[in-house]
């Protein structure tokens, strides 16, 4: 059995109407100033003017930075950190989706240990305490609030860099499924095909250990049950519950398991096409799944067996891969390069940067020219 070390190093507060403790909760760490973190869409939503009465209800004084947008960068961490710099605070919160959490732990890195962060890819890189913070997701997808990892592009490249740092880990993560529900379909259905490949993802990998792989199976069955529900009934508080928990569990088991080969090629389609990683990921899982099935038939079969509970273990991997297809097809999302305009041309430059990705390195099927390869030529369409 594998050996593992693993802390949980978030509190975790959920619930119905909970972002209205959130006042409450940033209490517990005596700040004299909050720092809040949310990208523009949630001051429409009416979620940042919530969270900020809670927090001036408990005597907080308030700013904010919401100069940034999806795929945080560089540039963008440095205009929070000048931000930080004019405002002082001792408490940082992220309200929003994946783009809202890491690009607040990327001020929080850059502030807290000064130069930029770029200083801060890689893991362990941190070299002082980390102010705290409370992240606040308002989608069901990246699971960002449970990891100590901010994804950060580089300005220049695109290039998805990794910073990571026990220190860097959430003090508390309040899930209010009630926040989920302003989402746009479009926002539910990507975010959702990115939970639901962590959960398969992270099941599978080189670092998966009893701990994940318990994270892993439990978030496919609530993502899986909850998904196409809330495609069709975006109300269903219920199953926004599901989605919520699911991706906060997949996020738990990213932070031990981490990612696999359907990331390492979906990154590059992001970076070069800017295609959202919802998108891509939901367009490479299947592939990866059938290449990775040949070696982890019983992995898959005891994942699906969340959902479909007398699956035959040769035909598992089969039948996820076109389950996921459905799931990537219900959301109206594309299933081949050709319906995004990718041209073959692009491969051997796609498989290049795949080899590249960091995440790729702990799927369980070592990548190569020649597999990655097939990964892209299998969804050409």
């Amino acid at each position: 059995m594998q050996p593992f070390d693993i802390s949980n190093r978030t509190r975790v507060v959920f619930g119905e109407g909970t972002i209205r403790r959130l006042g409450e909760l940033a209490a517990e760490f005596r700040p004299r100033c909050v720092l809040l973190v949310s990208d523009p869409g949630l001051i429409e939503a009416g979620h940042f003017d919530v969270a900020v009465e809670s927090l001036r209800n408990s005597g907080i004084k308030v700013e904010s930075f919401h100069d940034f947008g999806e795929n945080p960068t560089a540039d963008m961490v440095d205009a929070g950190v000048r931000r930080a710099a004019e405002t002082k605070p001792d408490l940082l919160i992220g309200l929003g989706g994946g783009s809202s959490m890491d690009c607040c732990k990327g001020i929080n890195f850059v502030y807290s240990c000064g130069g930029t962060i770029h200083d801060y890819h890689g893991v362990g890189k941190a070299t002082t305490d980390l102010l705290p913070m409370i992240a606040v997701p308002t989608t069901a997808g990246t699971g960002s609030e449970a990891q100590s990892f901010a994804l950060i592009s580089d300005a220049t490249t695109h290039t998805k860099m990794a910073c990571g740092d026990p220190r860097a880990a959430c003090k508390i993560a309040v899930l209010d499924p009630v926040l989920t529900l302003t989402q746009p379909r479009t926002v539910t259905a990507l975010t959702g095909i990115d939970a639901i490949s962590h959960a398969i993802e992270t099941y599978v990998t080189r670092r998966r250990n009893p701990m994940s792989t318990t994270y892993s199976r439990r978030a496919f069955g609530l993502l899986a049950n909850g998904y196409s529900q809330v495609l069709a009934n975006p109300n269903d508080l219920a199953a926004r519950s599901q989605m919520q928990l699911g991706a906060h569990f997949a996020g738990m088991a990213i932070e031990t398991s981490m990612l696999g080969a359907a990331h390492a090629t979906a990154n590059p389609l992001t970076a070069r096409y800017d295609i959202v990683h919802g998108q891509a990921v939901g367009l490479m899982l299947p592939a990866v799944i059938r290449m990775n099935g040949a070696e982890l038939a019983l992995s898959y079969a005891e994942l699906l067996r969340e959902l479909v509970p007398d699956v035959n273990q040769t035909d598992a991997p089969e039948q996820l891969a076109k389950r996921v297809t459905t799931w990537v097809r219900e959301a109206n999302l594309a299933t081949s390069l050709a319906e995004l305009r990718i041209p073959t041309a692009a491969i051997d430059s796609l498989v290049d940067e795949a080899l590249q990705q960091w995440t790729g390195t702990f799927n369980p099927i070592p990548l190569t020219s020649a597999n990655v390869r097939a990964l892209y030529h299998a969804v050409l369409g």
